[in-house]
C-alpha cells in the first residue's frame, strides 16, 4: 500500500507478461502485450477515510470495477469492467492492495482477487475477480506494479480543461459576466427611468468600457494560465 500512496499512475502486468488495459469501448478491460499504450496506464486515487484501499482510473476517466455479474454463466469468476463512479455502490470501485513478496494482489469488496486468465477463448486475455481454485492458478492473481508518468501533453489538456471550467463559472449566472465582476453597483439595484434613456454617444462609451474590461479579463487569465505551464 505504501507504493500506491506515492505513485501517481501505474501499469499492472500479469503472470502472462501482459498488461491490464482499458478498451476504447469504455466498458471492457483485457490483457495486452502492448504496455506502451495509454490504455495500459491507470491513475491511482486514494479513498478518503479508507487508507487501505485505492481506486484505479483508466485513460477514459472510468474506474476499474468488480461487478457481481458472472463472466460466463455456470462458471466461476465475475466480470471486471471500467465504469463511472457511483457513490451508492462505491465499494465496487475499491481495491485493497496486498503485498506478496515483490508482487501485489488486488482484493475486491467481496474478498475475491483481480485475476488474469489464460487459455483458449473466451478465457484468453480476459480478467475476472475470483478466488484461486488450485495451486496451479495461485499466481494468476499476482501482479507486477510498474510506476509510470502521465505525459505532459495530457497534463496540459487537464490544465486547459480546468481553465475552461473556471471561465465558464465567470460567465455563469451565479457569478455574473466578466463585466459585472468589476461593477461597483449592487446587483439588485434598478436604474431610474432617466438612466434608461441613453444617448448613442453614451452607449458607445459604455460599449468601449465593456470591451476594455472583457479584454482585460481574457488577458489576465491567459497570462496566468501560460505561467503555470
Amino acid at each position: 500500500m505504501d507504493f500506491f500512496n506515492t505513485a501517481r499512475a501505474v501499469k499492472l502486468r500479469s503472470h502472462l507478461d501482459k498488461y491490464l488495459v482499458a478498451d476504447d469501448n469504455k466498458e471492457s478491460v483485457r490483457q495486452s502485450r502492448n504496455g506502451t499504450s495509454r490504455k495500459a496506464r491507470w491513475t491511482v486515487e486514494l479513498v478518503e477515510k479508507k487508507p487501505h484501499v485505492i481506486r484505479l482510473k483508466s485513460c477514459h476517466g472510468l474506474y476499474l470495477t468488480a461487478t457481481d455479474l458472472p463472466f460466463l454463466l455456470g462458471m466461476t469468476g465475475n466480470k471486471v469492467i471500467q465504469a463511472e463512479l457511483d457513490k451508492l455502490v462505491d465499494w465496487k470501485f475499491e481495491w485493497e492492495p496486498i503485498r506478496d513478496a515483490f508482487q501485489v494482489k488486488l482484493r475486491t469488496w467481496c474478498g475475491t482477487y483481480l485475476r488474469a486468465n489464460g487459455g483458449p477463448p473466451p478465457w484468453r486475455n480476459s480478467l475476472t475477480h475470483d478466488d484461486p481454485t488450485t495451486s496451479s492458478t495461485q499466481n494468476w492473481i499476482l501482479w507486477d506494479v510498474l510506476e509510470t508518468e502521465v505525459p505532459a501533453s495530457e497534463s496540459l489538456l487537464s490544465q486547459q480543461s480546468s481553465f475552461s471550467s473556471f471561465s465558464d463559472e465567470l460567465n455563469s449566472s451565479k457569478y455574473g459576466s466578466p463585466i459585472s465582476v468589476f461593477s461597483t453597483k449592487s446587483p439588485n439595484s434598478e436604474p431610474s427611468s432617466g438612466k434608461l434613456a441613453k444617448s448613442p454617444k453614451a452607449s458607445s462609451k459604455n460599449l468601449a468600457k465593456q470591451t476594455f474590461y472583457a479584454l482585460f479579463v481574457i488577458s489576465y487569465f491567459n497570462v496566468n494560465f501560460y505561467a503555470d505551464i
